[in-house]
């Protein structure tokens, strides 16, 4: 199996290269059109955009066909707008005062893994980049989603055909297995891990270059200042989105303790429904069906509506219920709450302070989703800008739905993306999204330039050794 493993991805590999030697001979103009097509054929396609998000819901049985069908649409525009106005074709950025000239070039080929979660929505992402760099990119799925991975992927050879480009500058694997998908790893110039953590660790030990992301436990706070309203029904949006099939949701939700009940009771006008400590029990066993042995999540909960878990757990809720609270305290494999879920439940926290709330998100992430991302909604710029200095993640986000911004939005900064590194914290190489400019090599001129050595006068201006 292993030898047929590498004999296969050396076929691809092949194949995937020769594509890649001809579109590294694309002009800018020739670069730009093949990602913009990519964009605009699936993004302004409806009936292409619903065959996806329906095949997806019915492979997987992850999340809701409107939040699939939001996803494609939305990223495939939001793609567009990002990498419109980039150059990546020759000279892409001259600092004259500096002497340097810096000319990009592709890494080659890209093998990329798919997340049972995203399987319609990141290979697009990942071409859009990918084409605009002048890569080819092979994607190994998730086995839960390789039929609409390799669907998507055909709709995108599909494109590149009409487009005059050669198609196999997008590959898929049909059926991906483990040894395949760790011999795509070794065999590719760049490899781009999204998925579960094994998969992360195979793609940083398969010896090539690798950009990994790690595991989501967005912990939100909520403070004294904020919108509670406003919190109440962000936070909802960003849980609920594909019924917290991503990994940016909301897992867990510090409340200032002199605003709590308010803010509970917030939650319960948008359909948070709050558990009592007997249902809290039976939850815990049927998300975590094996703990304390183990703390694999049930995979029947998973990207499901409260309602269908709830009565998984024997669990009465009210009929418009839409996010499952369990009241929690602590932190750390002796309270799974406090960890990634994968599903529309909250963990509520009860802070004292600012700096409660720090310690709570901090240990919460130590235990599960260190680096990732967190929030805060507040209208106290002191509290804002000690949370972000004080808590280890690479994203936090203010007065916004986390899940739904922190990939790249129309109200935020951010680059969109599909993969979020996590930094060192997560085990990561990058701390920020991994977008277009990862999909590239450099290559520095270096002129010479009248000297800027200063006197050791000048040089060490202002320091004062110690006697």
């Amino acid at each position: 199996m292993e030898k047929d493993a590498k004999a296969y991805i050396a076929e691809l590999i092949e194949k995937a290269r020769a594509a890649q030697k001809i579109a590294e001979g694309f002009n800018q103009q020739q670069v730009d059109q093949l990602a913009f097509a990519v964009a605009y054929e699936i993004g302004t396609n409806d009936a292409v955009i619903k065959e996806l998000a329906e095949l997806a819901m019915e492979e997987t049985e992850l999340g809701d066909i409107p939040s699939k069908i939001a996803k494609v649409s939305g990223k495939c525009r939001a793609m567009f707008y990002a990498v419109k106005n980039v150059k990546t074709v020759g000279v892409t950025e001259e600092i004259p005062e500096r002497g340097l000239v810096r000319i990009s070039k592709p890494v080659g080929v890209i093998g990329s893994l798919v997340p049972s979660t995203q399987p319609e929505m990141h290979p697009i992402v990942q071409t859009i980049n990918a084409l605009k760099a002048r890569d080819a990119i092979i994607f190994a799925p998730h086995p839960r989603g390789k039929k609409t991975s390799t669907k998507t992927v055909e709709v995108i050879r599909g494109i590149l055909k009409k487009y005059g480009a050669p198609e196999d500058l997008v590959l898929c694997i049909p059926e991906p297995t483990v040894e395949i998908t760790n011999e795509l790893m070794r065999q590719s110039d760049l490899v781009i891990a999204t998925g579960g953590q094994g998969m992360v660790r195979a793609a940083y030990s398969s010896g090539r270059p690798a950009f990994g992301v790690g595991a989501g436990n967005a912990c939100i706070v909520v403070d004294s200042t904020a919108d509670l309203a406003d919190a109440a029904q962000k936070i909802k949006a960003s849980k609920t989105f594909d019924l917290a099939a991503g990994c940016s949701c909301d897992n867990s939700v510090i409340i200032m303790a002199d605003v709590y009940d308010k803010m509970v009771a917030e939650f319960a006008k948008v359909g948070a429904h709050m558990l009592n400590a007997e249902e809290k029990e039976k939850l815990q066993r049927t998300i975590w069906p094996n703990w304390p042995n183990d703390h694999v999540i049930n995979r029947d909960v998973v990207a499901k509506p409260a309602h269908v878990i709830a009565d998984m757990a024997g669990v009465s809720v009210p009929e418009d219920t839409c996010i499952l609270l369990v009241e929690e305290s602590g932190s750390g494999e002796k309270f799974p709450f406090s960890g990634e879920k994968m599903c529309v439940t909250i963990a509520i926290y009860k802070a004292k302070d600012i700096d409660d709330a720090i310690r709570i998100v901090n240990e919460n992430q130590e235990y599960s989703g260190a680096g990732h991302s967190c929030g805060i909604y507040s209208k106290n710029d002191a509290n804002i800008e000690k949370y972000s200095m004080e808590t280890y993640t690479t994203r936090v986000t203010i007065n916004l739905p986390n899940a739904l911004t922190n990939t790249g939005s129309w109200v935020c900064g951010m680059e969109p993306t599909s993969s979020l590194g996590c930094g060192t914290w997560g085990g990561n190489i990058c701390s920020e999204n991994i977008t277009l400019k990862h999909y590239m090599n450099n290559t520095w001129m270096i002129r010479e330039i009248p000297s800027f050595q200063p006197t050791d006068e000048e040089l060490w201006a202002g320091f004062t050794p110690l006697k």
